[in-house]
C-alpha cells in the first residue's frame, strides 16, 4: 500500500508541532490518539498503559493520550504514524489487510474455535508474525486488544441455523470475507454503513446485522433488533500500532518499557472488556432481547468451504492451518 496523506492529516500534523515522540524536562513523551470515547475498555487499558510507562520509567517516559478522535479519524492517525508526526494509535486488524494480506485470515468465520484459542494465538508466535508484519509501511505492532466475537441479530426472526437466514438481508461491514461468510451461510450480505444502521434496522433496508454485545448496546440497535444468536462466528481483535519512524528513535531501554507497558496492558484490556461484554448482555435483555444460544456445529460446516478456497495460495493457507493447530 503506497503512503497516502492527505491534506488534514498534513494540517493536524503542523498542529502537532514537535513529532509524537517529543522531549519535556528530558522525559521522552509519546502521543496516542484514537476513536473511541474515555468509556470504551480499550481506552481505559490504554491509560493502564501509560500510568505502567511513567512508573516503570520513574518518569522518563510518559503517553499523552487523545481519545474521541481529536486528532482525526482511523484513517488520519494511521497516516500520522507513518510520517511520524503521532507515535501510537488503535486499528481493527480487519484495517491492517490494506497494507499484508495476511491479515484476512484473522477476520475468517471461525478461525477461532475460543476466547482462549484467539489468545493463545495472539499471545504466540503466530501473533508476534503479524504484528511485525507491517514495519515496511512505518508501522510497528505493540499487541492485540480483544474486540470480542461477532454474531447475528435480528429485528424479530430468531437464528437457530444457518437455514434461518435464507433470504434475510444482514448487514455486514465492508468487507469481502463478511460477505462471503454470510453468502455461505445463505443469507444476503448488504454492506452499509456503522453510523447509517440503525435507520436501516429501523426502515427494514435490512432484517439484522452482525457484531459483538458491547457494540449491539452502545449503538442502542438493541431497540429495534430483539432477536441475538450467539453464533460467535468471528472475532477480529483490534491492533495498537506505533510508527516505526519514532520506535526506532527511542533507546533499547525506551523500547523496553514501552513494550512491558503495551503487554501489560493487554491481560487488563480483556478484563475490561469481559466486564463490558457481561454489562452488555445484561442491559439488552432487560430491554426485551431473546439471547439465543445455538449449535454452533452447523454455522461452522456451512464455512468450510472458504477455508478451501485459499488453497492456492500457499502462504496464506498455511496460516490458516497453522492457526488451526494451536490449541
Amino acid at each position: 500500500m503506497k503512503l497516502r496523506i492527505s491534506i488534514l492529516t498534513l494540517f493536524i500534523a503542523t498542529l502537532l508541532f514537535s513529532s509524537g515522540c517529543s522531549k519535556k524536562n528530558k522525559a521522552t513523551t509519546l502521543k496516542l490518539a484514537h476513536g473511541l470515547d474515555p468509556s470504551h475498555p480499550v481506552h481505559k487499558a490504554m491509560v493502564f498503559m501509560a500510568e505502567n510507562l511513567a512508573e516503570n520509567s520513574n518518569g522518563k517516559m510518559k503517553m499523552e493520550i487523545y481519545p474521541s478522535g481529536q486528532l482525526g479519524g482511523e484513517q488520519q492517525c494511521v497516516e500520522l504514524l507513518q510520517i511520524g508526526s503521532l507515535a501510537i494509535t488503535k486499528v481493527s486488524a480487519a484495517v491492517m489487510e490494506s497494507f499484508t494480506p495476511n491479515y484476512q485470515v484473522l477476520g475468517l468465520p471461525y478461525i477461532f474455535l475460543s476466547r482462549e484459542h484467539s489468545f493463545n494465538v495472539l499471545d504466540g508466535d503466530i501473533g508476534k508474525e503479524f504484528l511485525n508484519s507491517t514495519e515496511q509501511f512505518n508501522l510497528k505492532g505493540l499487541c492485540f486488544y480483544d474486540a470480542g466475537f461477532r454474531s447475528y441479530y435480528t429485528i424479530d426472526k430468531p437464528i437457530h441455523n444457518p437455514a434461518d437466514l435464507n433470504g434475510m438481508k444482514i448487514r455486514v461491514m465492508k468487507s469481502q470475507t463478511a460477505m462471503n461468510m454470510v453468502k455461505a451461510m445463505g443469507g444476503s450480505p448488504t454492506p452499509i454503513s456503522w453510523g447509517e444502521l440503525y435507520t436501516a434496522l429501523q426502515s427494514g433496508v435490512v432484517d439484522g446485522a452482525e457484531n459483538n454485545p458491547p457494540s449491539l448496546y452502545t449503538s442502542r440497535h438493541y431497540e429495534v433488533c430483539k432477536k441475538y444468536t450467539l453464533n460467535e462466528h468471528t472475532a477480529v481483535p483490534d491492533v495498537l500500532i506505533m510508527s516505526s519512524v519514532i520506535w526506532n528513535k527511542l533507546t533499547d531501554q525506551e523500547k523496553e518499557w514501552l513494550q512491558e507497558a503495551a503487554n501489560a496492558s493487554v491481560p487488563e484490556q480483556r478484563r475490561l472488556w469481559a466486564e463490558a461484554e457481561e454489562l452488555a448482555l445484561k442491559e439488552v435483555q432487560k430491554a426485551g432481547v431473546e439471547i439465543i444460544y445455538p449449535d454452533k456445529t452447523p454455522f461452522m460446516s456451512s464455512v468450510e468451504n472458504i477455508f478451501e478456497s485459499y488453497k492456492p495460495q500457499p502462504e496464506i493457507y498455511d496460516l490458516i492451518q497453522r492457526i488451526r493447530k494451536v490449541k
